[in-house]
């Protein structure tokens, strides 16, 4: 078998025509050809580049069960899918097509290809039977024919049959005859008469011949016996029969009865019926004729689409001893009934509609077939009544599909148009066709932002070139008409314009800024956004995007009071009879930052004594928690957190130096508390000594002088008693001599913002101690344990008395 494929295909041309009339490509390919066989360029009769097929979705879909066609997406080639054999696929049909439809998207398109399957010589003439029998009768006359057996080849075209030959053999010669459908047959022709008695057989062989390249033949034996004389055949009514029959009419419908008489009588009356040879195979399967009477009726599926025409050819034999036999024709015709459905074929479309089309414009081009003939192949089409399409008629059986209203996109952006085709048989037949069509869009929508105001909250210190936010614009056209892109227009900002702190993405729509904003200089701002498309012409709109600072915990507290000292510490002077409760001082702090970063909370850090004092929690005043004990240091340093309620907080921390004045006879000592490494002391300090040690050095001097002024008077009157064990003197200042008005005092107390006033004047109380007369020196000690805290006033680092 691949040999004969192998021998037509190099006599047989593939012939490949495309043929793009009503929007069909045609093929043309020989039967049995192998899985992957070269049938055509596709893409190319078609148009279109190779990467046009996957992109646009090619799909190719047959009509029959079988795939026997298959594309290369890749190389755009079409291909033998399957091994067609033609004998099986259209067995004896003179024109043998696949056909399948093509369809592509993005725009629609919809082709009808059909590939010829040519015939190939890849099947011998065969006989029914290797050998065969004929009966002559010996009183026949010369020039009586007799139809010998026909071949069947089931090639069709120059490859069928096209002739018969006889070997050489008198008194017979064979002539060959075609008949009205083309079929060959041959007849024995007898040229001289026959005489038994000198020859009673013959043997002759019969050669059926293709018209193939090269020729096919097959061969089948006769065997011709001369009988002796049965001298009356049988007579047929008809030499040819007609009628018809209904395609559809059931299995054992009688077709017609043929009827034959001899005019003999007995055996040699007695006929039989049958099919001759000359019939073809199809008709064989199609009708039975009954050998007894005559009768033909349906055993097959009748379709008048395949044919509407068969011929049989039927022959009556007598049962003489001598076989007579009659032969006749039976035309038997197809009545056509309503059995095929419309078929609808879209030779030209538009799969895609611009939303601005007006009324009328053309989108598909359709025609509408029937296989039925008559009434039973008039169609009618319509669409449906809900979309805006129409049918408009051209030609018979070909229709416009145009819109028939205004088309919105952003409303309905694809149509499934139904198309309904209806036959006038009864009953009618209908069938159904969708076609998609979807809108284009055009640029009839401009961008919708998502609000017309956006609020933009901003912590401080952002990061320059971060994204803050991101606005979105809507547009419901597609492509570059929904393409948006977002620009910023230009307005002020503190004498700045806004481009010199904000960007925009045009793309995405990012907002960018590109500095840090600092909410102690800006605490909001607002730009206005436009939305923009690429659309011809463009369309746009704008929002106000309004940028408001949030403060950042980016300031530490300041502590303005007490003032540092030797810019690291304060000092304060205090009173050794402290109270519970005594505010000492107040820590005040401000911070540049606002709401919760400026609340501020107070703890001591570090303290000399904890049990001393203690600082309030937010009002940041310190006070004294006990009395002030002699065993207590009189230099107290004390460490002052301040934190605000930032996240994360921040701190700043005051140092505050506390010197505790025993009393006015002790020598204070405000200086500076002794570190452990001795450093030089400030000017202050050098100031406070001198006078402290001044007016303590004066101060002794007048009481010494006193004592012995008194020693000197109390000698010269003799009134000096000895065992005097004390003189006790209450110096008022009252009664000084040389008495002034004193000012009135008050006890300035920057910390607490207070100033006390004071009302009382100094007084001490001296007392002279015997052992006093035995010293040198005089000394005071205060007759009552304490001074009164309103005896003793500090103001500038100055006792004053």
């Amino acid at each position: 078998m691949a040999n004969i494929i192998s021998s037509g295909l190099s006599v047989i041309f593939l012939r490949c025509v495309s043929d793009l009339v009503s929007g069909q490509i045609r093929y043309s390919i020989p039967e049995e050809l192998e899985h992957g066989a070269f049938v055509g360029n596709i893409a190319e009769d078609l148009r279109l580049n190779v990467w046009e097929l996957s992109a646009r979705k090619f799909r190719l879909i047959s009509d029959d069960r079988k795939q026997y066609m298959e594309v290369n997406l890749e190389k755009g080639i079409l291909f033998v899918n399957e091994r067609i054999d033609r004998e099986q696929l259209c067995r004896q049909s003179s024109t043998c097509f696949i056909s399948f439809q093509i369809t592509l998207d993005n725009p629609l398109e919809m082709h009808r290809v059909a590939v010829e399957i040519l015939d190939v010589n890849d099947n011998s003439p065969t006989f029914s039977k290797d050998n065969f029998s004929l009966l002559i009768i010996e009183v026949i006359a010369p020039g009586a024919r007799f139809p010998v057996e026909s071949a069947h080849d089931p090639d069709v075209g120059t490859n069928t049959i096209r002739t018969y030959q006889i070997s050489p053999n008198e008194p017979f010669s064979l002539k060959v005859q075609t008949r009205s459908d083309g079929n060959i047959i041959a007849e024995l022709l007898l040229e001289k008469p026959l005489d038994r008695e000198q020859q009673s057989t013959f043997h002759l062989v019969l050669t059926a011949i293709d018209g193939g390249i090269p020729h096919r033949s097959g061969t089948a034996q006769i065997l011709i016996t001369i009988m002796d004389a049965n001298d009356n055949a049988p007579v047929f009514d008809h030499q040819i029969y007609k009628t018809s029959v209904l395609e559809n009419a059931p299995k054992g419908s009688l077709v017609i009865r043929v009827n034959a008489a001899d005019l003999d009588e007995g055996t040699n009356a007695e006929l039989t019926y049958s099919v001759t040879s000359h019939t073809s195979q199809r008709a064989r399967e199609l009708f039975r004729l009954d050998p007894g009477t005559g009768e033909i009726r349906v055993q097959g599926v009748l379709d008048f689409e395949e044919a509407n025409i068969y011929e049989l050819g039927v022959e009556a034999v007598d049962k003489g001893p001598y076989a007579m036999t009659a032969h006749a024709k039976v035309m038997v015709g197809l009545i056509d009934v309503n059995d095929n459905v419309p078929d609808v074929q879209v030779t030209s479309a538009s799969s895609t509609v611009p939303e601005d089309a007006q009324p009328g414009t053309v989108i598909a081009v359709i025609s509408v077939t029937d296989q039925d003939s008559g009434e039973n192949g008039k169609v009618h089409c319509d669409v449906d009544m809900n979309v805006p399409f129409k049918l408009k008629k051209t030609l018979s059986n070909n229709y416009k599909l145009v819109t028939n209203d205004i088309l919105d996109r952003e409303t309905a952006p694809l149509y499934n148009i139904s198309i309904l085709a209806w036959d006038r048989g009864s009953p009618p037949l209908a069938t159904r066709k969708n076609i998609l069509v979807s809108v284009s869009d055009v640029n009839d929508n401009a961008p919708r932002f998502t609000q017309s105001a956006y609020d933009v909250f901003l912590i401080e210190n952002n990061t320059p070139g971060a994204s803050i936010f991101a606005v979105s614009a809507l547009d419901p056209d597609l492509d570059q008409n929904g393409e948006v892109s977002y620009s910023m227009l230009e307005n002020q900002i503190k004498d700045v314009t806004t481009s010199s702190y904000i960007t925009i993405n045009s793309k995405s729509g990012d907002i960018y800024a590109l500095r840090s904003f600092d909410y102690e200089e800006l605490k909001n701002f607002q730009i206005k956004v436009q939305a923009q498309d690429a659309g011809s012409p463009p369309l746009s709109s704008t929002a106000f995007v309004n940028v408001i600072i949030l403060d950042q915990n980016d300031n530490a507290p300041v502590i303005v009071y007490p003032l540092a000292w030797n810019k690291s510490a304060s000092m304060e002077i205090l009173r050794q009879s402290l109270y519970p409760g005594y505010l000492v001082t107040k820590v005040i702090a401000t911070d540049a930052d606002s709401g919760q970063n400026t609340r501020h909370s107070f703890q001591i850090l570090e303290a000399t004594d904890p049990s001393l004092f203690r600082v309030g929690l937010l009002s940041g005043e310190i006070r004294s928690i006990r009395k002030f004990k002699d065993q207590d240091t009189t230099t107290q340093k004390m460490v002052i957190l301040v934190k605000d309620n930032g996240q994360p907080s921040l701190s700043s921390t005051a140092t505050i130096f506390f010197s505790v004045l025993a009393n006015v006879t002790q020598n204070l000592s405000v200086g500076s508390p002794q570190p452990r490494n001795p450093v030089r002391l400030s000017e202050l300090n050098v100031y406070l000594i001198i006078i402290f040690g001044s007016i303590s050095f004066i101060f002794l001097v007048i009481i010494i002088f006193l004592i012995v002024l008194k020693y000197k008077q109390d000698m010269n009157t003799n009134h000096y008693n000895p065992t005097t064990c004390c003189c006790c003197r209450r110096m008022n200042s009252n009664n000084a001599s040389n008495r002034r008005p004193a000012p009135k005092e008050f006890f300035n107390y920057t910390g607490a913002g207070e100033t006390l006033p004071i009302s009382e004047r100094y007084h001490y109380t001296v007392c002279l101690s015997p052992e006093a007369s035995k010293s040198d020196f005089l000394f005071l000690k205060p007759c009552e344990p304490t001074l009164p805290l309103n005896h003793l006033s500090v103001r500038d680092n100055v006792v004053r008395k």
